[in-house]
């Protein structure tokens, strides 16, 4: 059994780790009894932590909001991976964060040992991150998108399509997708009932939020990459090539759903904001293809083709 200060810790660790315990589930990480868990709550509650306590037979405790900040209980592994996220959360897609992610990743890298602080530091120095000329999001919206999801409750905001065309939604948040340097929400749109994908950047939140929602049963998450790889391109194709399709999933420079069709030939649907983006992801292949569907993707291949018959 853990001394008790050593036991406070692990109790505030395993509160900070996850939302909701029940004094059940606390008492078998902790191997102690129920008693004794009510007990250290109160005690965590008289050095200042937030610990609020649901009553119930399915009530339990959770770290509440407000009061100081506690400290945060991170194994070796765990920190270096907060410092090297700090490090990328300074140059990232996040915008707004970059001076305070410097900060602190000072403070982390002050209290990390030796040699945890040679791993952060080799990484840093070997590692150059390229600058993304992609849009970023504001970090305040990303937060509150994150909350909604953790929570369960619905958002209101307004959408600006590829287009420019401004729609009010009103979805059920469920999982946030960091794909292709960019931030994706996938959400069920309550207007439109189904799910759907939203680029985080074209999001302006509206106060206030909705109410909460009972979380309907979420697809799978090769399903749920799928979706945000299709994404809401407003151009798209169908195009068969004359390679295997693992070879077309490692040339392409976006994740694609490709279907086999053969030993040396396979089928995909490309996507992308613009026609001649599509062209010349097709010409990374260095493979012959077909083009089934897709007239704006023709039309960019036919005007690409006659600028390098020119240039030669």
């Amino acid at each position: 059994m853990l001394e008790t200060s050593a036991r406070l810790l692990r109790l505030l660790s395993l509160l900070q780790g996850r939302r909701d315990w029940t004094a059940a589930d606390l008492s078998g990480r902790l191997g102690v009894t129920c008693r004794t868990v009510r007990k250290d709550v109160d005690r965590l509650r008289r050095l200042g932590y937030p610990v609020e306590a649901r009553p119930g037979v399915a009530g339990g405790y959770r770290l509440g909001a407000g009061g100081g900040l506690p400290p945060l209980l991170l194994d070796e592994e765990e920190a270096v991976a907060v410092a090297v996220g700090l490090r990328t959360a300074a140059s990232g897609s996040v915008t707004g964060i970059e001076e305070v992610s410097v900060r602190a990743l000072a403070k982390v890298q002050q209290v990390l040992p030796a040699r945890l602080r040679r791993r952060v530091e080799a990484i840093s120095v070997y590692a150059l991150p390229t600058p993304s000329p992609d849009p970023t999001v504001d970090a305040e919206v990303l937060t509150m998108i994150a909350g909604a999801c953790r929570d369960h409750e619905r958002v209101r905001f307004d959408y600006v399509s590829q287009n420019g065309t401004v729609t009010s939604r009103d979805v059920e948040p469920y999982r946030l997708v960091h794909d292709r340097r960019r931030w994706y929400l996938l959400a069920w749109d309550t207007t439109r009932s189904g799910w759907r994908s939203f680029r985080a950047d074209r999001i302006t939140p509206r106060v206030p939020g909705g109410p909460r929602f009972t979380p309907r049963p979420l697809p799978s998450d090769e399903a749920i990459t799928a979706l945000v790889s299709r994404g809401p391109w407003p151009y798209r194709a169908r195009v068969v090539v004359q390679k295997p399709a693992q070879y077309v999933r490692d040339r392409m420079p976006v994740r694609v759903e490709v279907a086999e069709l053969g030993p040396d030939r396979c089928e995909f649907r490309p996507g992308s904001d613009d026609p001649l983006t599509l062209a010349l992801y097709l010409g990374l292949l260095d493979a012959d293809f077909t083009v089934i569907d897709g007239a704006e993707l023709v039309k960019a291949l036919e005007k690409l083709a006659a600028r390098y018959f020119r240039a030669i």
